[in-house]
C-alpha cells in the first residue's frame, strides 16, 4: 500500500510539473519546428554508415580482382545514389519544416 501510495505521488507530481511546463513550451511558437527539423536529420547517419559499407565493399572487391575495376565502381556509384536518397528526403522534410510550417 504503502509503495502505492509513493508511485501516485510522483505520479501527481509530475503531471502537475507537466501542465504547468508544457503550455509555456507550446506557446514559444518558433522553435518546436526548429526541434522537428533536427529530429528530421537523425535520418542523414544511415546514409553516412551506408555509404561507408558500400564505399569499403568496392575498395575490397577491386582489391581482389583489379580486372573489374570499371564495372565495380559503375555499380558503387548507383548503389550510394540509391543510399543518397534517405538523406535526400530527411533534407527536404527538414527545409518544409523550417520554411512552411
Amino acid at each position: 500500500m504503502l509503495h502505492t501510495a509513493f508511485i501516485s505521488n510522483i505520479l501527481a507530481n509530475y503531471l502537475g510539473a507537466m501542465s504547468i511546463i508544457l503550455p509555456n513550451i507550446l506557446a514559444v511558437d518558433g522553435n518546436i519546428k526548429y526541434i522537428g527539423a533536427g529530429l528530421a536529420s537523425v535520418g542523414i547517419l544511415g546514409t553516412g554508415v551506408g555509404q561507408g559499407l558500400i564505399g569499403q565493399g568496392a575498395c575490397l572487391a577491386i582489391g581482389r580482382n583489379p580486372e573489374m575495376a570499371s564495372k565495380v565502381t559503375s555499380t558503387m556509384i548507383v548503389s550510394a545514389g540509391i543510399s543518397e536518397s534517405g538523406a535526400i528526403y530527411s533534407l527536404v522534410i527538414a527545409i518544409l519544416l523550417i520554411f512552411v510550417v
